[in-house]
């Protein structure tokens, strides 16, 4: 063995060994510290980057899908204005005037054809009609006393409403029904005569 001369005398063959064993178990500890600090980075890094992906994917599933909401938006209007032509006409103008009944039957057509455009992008008119009222759907207008429909459903579509893949893109504006009329107690004096 060769004997370093930096060494001080005092120090023992078996003395460096020890320090030397001493020094390489430090150093374990410290890569083996360093190493599950790393492999910890590491699994953090992949879980974010899965959730990044899975974010996007949703992103771009819903861009795909309500890409065409402001449009929607605005065709509703158009569906609103062709439904009021036809009920403005009323069905006697049209049975007797064939220019008239022709017109009539050319915007029939014209609104099926937008109402069914509307559904291939996955627009649906909410037709609440005696249904419970929902909030989330509808939006009431009014309250009305109605014997044959309970408390809290709809008696009444003032304006039809459409949702979009689900999503409401419009609330229904709706009356909504208060139940019976209330009776008044019959009182057991007789009504004065005056």
């Amino acid at each position: 063995m060769t004997i370093d001369p930096n060494t001080p005398p005092h120090v023992s063959e078996a003395g460096m060994n020890a320090a030397a064993g001493e020094t390489e178990v430090d150093a374990i500890a410290v890569l083996e510290a360093e190493k599950l600090e790393l492999k910890d980075k590491l699994l953090r890094t992949l879980a974010d980057m899965e959730n990044l992906r899975r974010r996007t994917e949703r992103d771009m599933a819903d861009a795909k899908a309500y890409a065409v909401t402001s449009f929607a938006r605005d065709l509703v209007g158009v569906a609103d204005n062709l439904r009021r032509a036809l009920e403005s006409l009323g069905t006697s103008a049209h049975e007797h005037d064939a220019a008239t009944k022709t017109m009539v039957e050319g915007v029939e057509l014209t609104e099926r054809e937008l109402l069914k455009s509307l559904d291939k992008q996955g627009v649906k008119k909410l037709e609440p009609l005696g249904q419970k009222f929902d909030p989330n759907l509808h939006q009431a207008m009014f309250e009305a006393p109605d014997p044959t429909q309970p408390k809290g459903h709809v008696v009444a579509v003032i304006q039809s409403g459409y949702a979009i893949h689900g999503r409401v893109l419009r609330p229904a504006l709706v009356g909504v029904s208060s139940g019976a009329p209330k009776v008044e107690a019959a009182s057991d004096e007789p009504p004065s005569a005056a």
